[in-house]
């Protein structure tokens, strides 16, 4: 093991799940049944925000008068039935659970998505075994780019952060795992890939497969 790490914690959407595009999905149909016509590139500037923030920042752009909560609930029921429908592993992340599994080093999840969605994705793909910290941000005090759902996660991992790697694909998630003080290895989609903003990151690599080769070297 590499540099005194000790556990390894995922994002979720993006990194576990090919789901992003589910999300912008969703979103898009959900917005337009309430008169907010949001743009694919409009849902891609709020990658790793809570849906609630993302639902009221469009209220606000539009200056609807629509329920944040009736607008959440439809986008997370378009988007549940997406996930059961199509929903699939990002390529790579098999091999990376099974070789921490095989090394017995601690794995968390901490995400920005409800606790009902995060159920959903792990019932989905079938490896909540895998995560001895399951951590959402929806009720904490911040989100992401806040570090809390970082260090939450830490917490129950009983690892001190500065001995954790996260994997993240949003540029706020990276931003928050710096500010816990973890090691974070970026993979950000192809449409962020030249934002020189990740080069924050202690790794960057535009393909989840490409880090399997770093992680058996760290663990």
């Amino acid at each position: 093991m590499s540099a005194g790490l000790k556990a390894v914690i995922f994002d979720m959407d993006g990194v576990l799940m090919d789901s992003e595009d589910l999300w912008r999905q969703a979103m898009i149909q959900a917005y337009g049944e309430f008169g907010m016509p949001v743009s694919i590139e409009q849902c891609k500037q709020t990658m790793g925000m809570r849906i609630h923030e993302v639902t009221q920042l469009w209220l606000k752009h539009f200056n609807s008068k629509a329920a944040n909560n009736e607008v959440v609930d439809r986008v997370v029921a378009l988007l549940l039935n997406l996930i059961e429908k199509e929903g699939k592993f990002i390529a790579g992340i098999p091999e990376i659970l099974d070789h921490l599994q095989q090394k017995q080093i601690p794995m968390g999840l901490a995400t920005s998505s409800s606790v009902e969605l995060m159920e959903a994705i792990l019932h989905k793909l079938g490896i909540r075994h895998y995560l001895k910290s399951r951590v959402s941000a929806e009720a904490l005090t911040f989100g992401k780019p806040h570090p809390e759902v970082f260090l939450n996660c830490a917490a129950e991992l009983k690892i001190a952060p500065q001995y954790c790697l996260v994997i993240e694909d949003s540029l706020n998630g990276v931003i928050a795992a710096k500010a816990a003080q973890m090691k974070v290895i970026a993979v950000p989609d192809s449409d962020h890939q030249k934002d020189q903003r990740f080069l924050v990151a202690d790794y960057l690599y535009t393909t989840m497969p490409e880090t399997l080769p770093l992680i058996r070297k760290l663990f």
